[in-house]
């Protein structure tokens, strides 16, 4: 756990926890820590119970915002795209008048991120520092957006060129990544615009009019992950209209190969009849004649099947 008094961009290391508990002549407190601290933060704050037991939970913490007597509780969901798989890790928060306690499971990018901005913009208020996390949070979204619309194009190239069936696994896993991701998204929109729109004492009128540029982006994202999935549709569909013409093709160079043997097994099964008193049976050269008419007869089938682009 890691307690810093932050004064205009300024980071004070704390010591003492209950030093917190007062409000500083300037600026405010933000305790960075991780589920094992809340035994400690929670009778020191009055954290409510629930919040605490959302915290602690192993499952999956859908965003939301809860509004209790001395602090707000709120939930946002950080996310992760290792090139394989998407990850959202739940950032917790409990907004104070003169602190803000940050609560996660797992390492989180934007807490890393948004310290350069604490100071180069001079914060000095908990609400600003909500906002500006909150908002680099949001603005994560759309970067893995990207890279998932690029994954999107690459597969759809590779399918084009050449499809393989693990291709196949790919769109599941991925359509299934972003129907998830969409399902979570609504959520955290919601939350968002209850910071843009509701009646919030802990938050300064001027400041809760900015949430409306988040809720806005939150919007924008949402309705990628649409356009996405509608993407995924589309590309099981390539796929499977890839592999039927792979298949076409396969049937229709099949059937040219069958098609030139039928005349040659013709010829060969009238002459491997076993009767002393055929036609050229006796003819000195008859063997090699009939390969050159059975050789002429496969070539220029052949030449006939490509010409017509039939194989």
């Amino acid at each position: 756990m890691k307690i810093r008094l932050v004064n205009a961009g300024v980071f004070t290391p704390v010591e003492d926890l209950k030093a917190a508990l007062t409000a500083p002549a300037e600026g405010f407190y933000w305790i960075d820590a991780d589920t094992d601290d809340l035994a400690l933060l929670q009778p020191v704050f009055g954290l409510h119970d629930l919040a605490v037991e959302d915290c602690l939970s192993e499952e999956e913490q859908r965003p939301k915002i809860e509004i209790y007597e001395n602090h707000y509780f709120i939930v946002v969901n950080s996310i992760r795209f290792d090139d394989e798989e998407i990850f959202l890790r739940a950032l917790n928060i409990f907004l104070g008048r003169h602190f803000i306690i940050t609560v996660t499971k797992q390492k989180i990018n934007e807490l890393r991120a948004v310290k350069p901005i604490l100071w180069e913009q001079e914060v000095s208020e908990p609400d600003r520092f909500l906002y500006l996390l909150v908002d680099l949070v949001v603005d994560n979204y759309f970067l893995v957006g990207d890279r998932i619309e690029d994954k999107i194009e690459k597969l759809e190239e590779d399918i084009l060129v050449h499809t393989k069936r693990s291709h196949l696994s790919e769109i599941i896993g991925l359509r299934s990544e972003i129907l998830w991701l969409k399902k979570m998204l609504g959520p955290q929109k919601e939350v968002i615009n209850v910071l843009n729109k509701k009646d919030l004492r802990l938050i300064d009128d001027q400041l809760q009019k900015y949430f409306s540029d988040i809720y806005e982006n939150a919007v924008k994202i949402s309705e990628n992950f649409d356009t996405f999935r509608e993407l995924m549709g589309n590309l099981r569909e390539a796929y499977q209209s890839s592999i039927a013409n792979r298949a076409n093709e396969i049937m229709r160079v099949f059937t040219a190969i069958t098609t030139i043997f039928i005349p040659l097994t013709l010829i060969t099964g009238i002459y491997g009849m076993n009767f002393e008193n055929m036609p050229e049976i006796h003819t000195e050269y008859g063997y090699f004649i009939v390969l050159g008419i059975m050789l002429t007869l496969g070539l220029g089938m052949f030449y006939l099947f490509r010409k017509k682009d039939w194989i």
